[in-house]
């Protein structure tokens, strides 16, 4: 849980300095899946420390998965947005209200909760089907992002933000399917599913925090990284509580995705569109 926190602190700090280095870039076509936006964005200095930050996350959170249930791990993730909301009062200038200090505490709440009732990862390893399946969501997130970059800016930011998110759940699930790093496993669709689906997930978050409300894009983001993965960790791969905290952790999980979109609610209204 400790790494699972640290890598909600590191992904959280890094989507502000990537917001800022994003919206400094130059403006490229609007599209969702503007490639060139992340070669704008990484020539700046605030991109590169995010960059550094997300890869520490990353390792963080595949400790993580490999301890505890994807539904802990997703919820401590969620974090990042409380995380997030602080940091741009900072960098972006943006000012936090009491219900936005109050919806911080309820995430915190939240997970410490989650933490007291979750037990350790199921024994579950999945199956072809799973792995297919976790191949052809991360495709379908790189088409949504096509669909949803003509939108505009706030319900912009939502739409890729929950497309980011859904590619970032797939590589949770996937971390968990993958056993070894060996040639046996270059076979293992999961893996594929994990290339394709963080970097689809990237570059949408990245087009998604250029323009509009960050923490509008970071809460589509916790939807997507907490919800889907929950259900498929404990559908498919047996993930439990501690006897008896089913509705301690189930309440966790509530209390913490509900403050972390609570948040997103009070978040700052999108600059003016370039």
């Amino acid at each position: 849980m400790v790494c699972a926190l640290g890598a909600a602190i590191c992904f959280g700090t890094a989507s502000v300095l990537q917001a800022a280095a994003a919206r400094a870039a130059e403006p490229g076509t609007g599209s969702g899946v503007d490639t060139a936006l992340l070669w704008r964005a990484a020539r700046q200095w605030r991109y590169l420390a995010g960059l550094a930050l997300d890869a520490f996350g990353f390792v963080l959170q595949i400790v993580a998965l490999r301890n505890l249930p994807v539904y802990a791990v997703g919820a401590a993730l969620a974090a990042s947005l409380a995380v997030t909301a602080v940091v741009a009062a900072r960098v972006l200038r943006v000012r936090l209200r009491g219900a936005e200090w109050a919806a911080v505490a309820v995430v915190c709440a939240g997970l410490a909760m989650l933490g007291l009732a979750s037990g350790e990862e199921g024994p579950g390893k999945g199956s072809l089907g799973l792995e297919l399946a976790l191949l052809g969501t991360a495709a379908a997130v790189l088409l949504a992002g096509a669909v949803c970059g003509g939108l505009p800016d706030r319900p912009r930011a939502l739409a890729l933000g929950l497309a980011a998110g859904t590619g970032f759940g797939v590589v949770e699930v996937a971390v968990r399917l993958i056993d070894t790093v060996s040639p046996a496993e270059l076979r293992n669709p999961a893996l594929y599913a994990l290339l394709l689906g963080g970097g689809a997930a990237f570059l949408l978050l990245t087009s998604a925090l250029q323009r509009g409300s960050v923490t509008a894009a970071t809460a589509g983001l916790v939807l997507g990284e907490t919800i889907g993965p929950a259900v498929v960790g404990v559908a498919c791969l047996g993930d439990r509580t501690r006897e008896g905290l089913t509705w301690l952790a189930a309440l966790g999980f509530a209390v913490a995705v509900g403050g972390a979109l609570a948040l997103a609610r009070f978040g700052e209204p999108p600059p003016p569109a370039r």
